[in-house]
């Protein structure tokens, strides 16, 4: 091939030069041979070189790799006759150098590099080993007796089939209604105590279902719906209340009637929660 004067040929290369002189002077043709055997020398050198170079790096990241697990247990020494620089921690965590949430398998591994590390010093590899046979004992302990956790409890009950059905069926109302139902059963309440008869707070517990019933048709605007509601409210709360009171609740007042009164004040707290909160 040709490019500008020069001749290359496989073996040798001729560069023609052009001779000083007016143009159409005769050109000087200067042959330059190269040896195929210094290119093949040369190309050796390359490969020489990248491959020393390949080498180096692969040197330099084992390097950094072994530096930054040194780094991660605290560690900078590679001398296994040296002394462990946390053998006097007390916490046995912190002198494996993991966390508290480490795994078996990752407390294993830290045992396993520090003894490695760290096998020409008896103390360091004591101290090494307590620690380990601490942190062993203690998941152990805490495997056999597993801690109650109140809030996963709560949270399990609350998110329970039966609690959510029960959830759904009660909503939080404006404040004034709220108040409204709040002052109606406490005058119930206050009358029951305050002026108790010889047959019992019948006249009250009448004017609790009927209060029942008319509070929750103010939510409804149904008739029907408002009756059933405050009938079934009203006969479980008592039901509920004398329950509660024969064999739950010590007698709190004192008086000929204070099982039927105290029986009452159950029921009109539970039908106050009926007609304001039942959806």
């Amino acid at each position: 091939m040709s490019l500008s004067g020069l001749t290359g040929r496989p073996s040798r290369h001729c560069l023609h030069i052009p001779a000083q002189g007016g143009p159409g002077s005769p050109f000087k043709r200067v042959s330059v041979f190269l040896n195929i055997g210094k290119s093949r020398e040369l190309l050796h050198r390359e490969r020489n070189n990248w491959a020393g170079s390949r080498q180096r790096c692969s040197i330099q990241k084992s390097s950094l790799v072994k530096c930054a697990m040194d780094a991660s247990f605290g560690d900078t020494t590679n001398d296994s006759a040296g002394i462990f620089p946390r053998i006097n921690i007390r916490d046995p965590y912190k002198r494996l150098g993991i966390s508290r949430e480490a795994s078996e398998d990752e407390i294993q591994a830290a045992r396993n590099f520090l003894i490695h590390r760290y096998s020409g010093h008896k103390p360091s590899v004591d101290a090494i080993e307590s620690a380990h046979d601490k942190i062993i004992m203690q998941k152990f302990y805490e495997r056999k007796n597993p801690k109650i956790d109140i809030k996963k409890k709560v949270r399990a009950v609350t998110q329970s089939r039966v609690v959510q059905a029960v959830t759904s069926r009660f909503r939080t109302p404006s404040k004034n209604f709220i108040i409204k139902t709040s002052v109606a059963f406490i005058v119930l309440g206050a009358l029951t105590v305050l002026f108790p008869t010889e047959e019992g707070p019948t006249l009250q517990v009448a004017i609790s279902l009927m209060a029942t019933i008319y509070f929750i048709y103010d939510r409804l605007k149904s008739k029907m719906w408002a009756f059933i509601y405050g009938a079934g409210a009203f006969i479980l709360s008592w039901l509920l209340g004398t329950f509660l009171m024969v064999s739950v609740i010590p007698p709190i007042l004192k008086g000929a009637r204070s099982l039927e009164v105290t029986t009452s004040l159950i029921t009109y707290l539970l039908l106050w929660v009926s007609s304001t909160y039942l959806k």
